[in-house]
């Protein structure tokens, strides 16, 4: 079976390649290698993919020969390509580029597609809103314009399952860490500016922030679970996560232990549109999808803590 991700070369894209790879399916991989953060990382990113023979295509979903380029015997889609999360530095016509415009394009891709099985779109927590504890049938309030188009980009790929185009279903992530999270994340920070001695800027108040820190290994287990599901998943929103709350001190605790040293702390201005607390509703999951996480923040802190040093220092 050939199955396509969409932003492979990223984060949470890169291992769920690899780990379909494992599982022994066919992966062709396409990023657009955008600079919105580290090339670099995600070039480590694409060797180890390639390393594991999984082919990398370097091209943008928007690209208008998109259906032209791309193999058409694709079976599974998992959608991760994306403008990520709440940047100063990010604009809303880069939300809507990458978020609605380039889901549109993979979308319109999939209709031709004639042996098509299941379109996995990669949805967010910050759909809900400032806090995110509900179940997939609450209102989505997203108060960002990561959130907002997030859930437009989501709402394009459940479209097509009500006009029974193609069979489509949803995830929505929450708070994943572990090896290969984005340099700009809260604990790739930590960990670089712990060991380098320097002190990491957070945001007044944030300290008490509550979340569902969970494991990349854990969401991977959750994603590639659709496999085989598709007739039940069908038109289905499910959250990914755990359950369990740790604050942002906590996470910033855990760093410390796992490094042998302590932080120093620059507070700076509250951010627009930060959620206060999220923390994973994951009944559905567990019933549609036998999801259980079971790594806790220590373990996944010190996973990533191991990736940091083998591969920045």
């Amino acid at each position: 079976m050939k199955i396509l991700v969409t932003g492979a070369a990223g984060f949470i894209g890169s291992h769920t390649a690899e780990r379909l790879k494992s599982l022994g399916y066919d992966v062709i991989g396409i990023d657009n290698f955008s600079s919105h953060y580290s090339v670099d990382l995600k070039r480590l990113n694409e060797k180890s993919l390639l390393e594991k023979g999984i082919s990398v295509l370097d091209k943008n979903l928007n690209d208008t020969n998109l259906k032209d380029t791309l193999p058409k015997d694709i079976e599974y889609i998992f959608h991760f390509a994306a403008q990520p999360g709440i940047s100063s530095t990010s604009t809303f016509k880069d939300y809507l580029e990458n978020n609605i415009l380039a889901t549109r394009s993979i979308s319109d891709y999939a209709e031709n597609l004639p042996n098509l099985k299941l379109f996995v779109n990669i949805g967010t927590s910050s759909v809900y809103g400032l806090e995110a504890t509900f179940s997939e049938d609450r209102e989505p309030k997203p108060a960002s314009y990561y959130g907002v188009t997030k859930l437009a980009a989501e709402q394009l790929v459940l479209q097509k399952s009500r006009e029974q185009i193609f069979r489509s279903c949803s995830l929505r992530l929450y708070s994943v860490i572990g090896p290969r999270e984005r340099p700009e994340k809260m604990f790739t920070k930590l960990i670089d500016l712990g060991l380098k001695g320097k002190p990491f800027p957070l945001f007044e108040g944030s300290d008490k922030h509550l979340r569902s820190f969970t494991y990349v290994g854990d969401i991977v287990d959750g994603i590639v679970s659709v496999i085989g599901k598709e007739a039940v998943l069908n038109g289905e929103i499910i959250n990914l996560g755990t359950d369990k709350e740790y604050t942002t001190q906590e996470g910033i605790e855990a760093v410390e232990a796992s490094l042998g040293k302590s932080i120093k702390l620059n507070i700076i201005p509250k951010r627009p549109g930060d959620q206060l607390r999220t923390r994973a509703n994951i009944d559905k999951a567990r019933k549609l999808l036998d999801y259980n996480p079971t790594t806790s923040l220590m373990e996944a802190v010190n996973e990533q803590v191991v990736w940091f040093k083998e591969s920045f220092l």
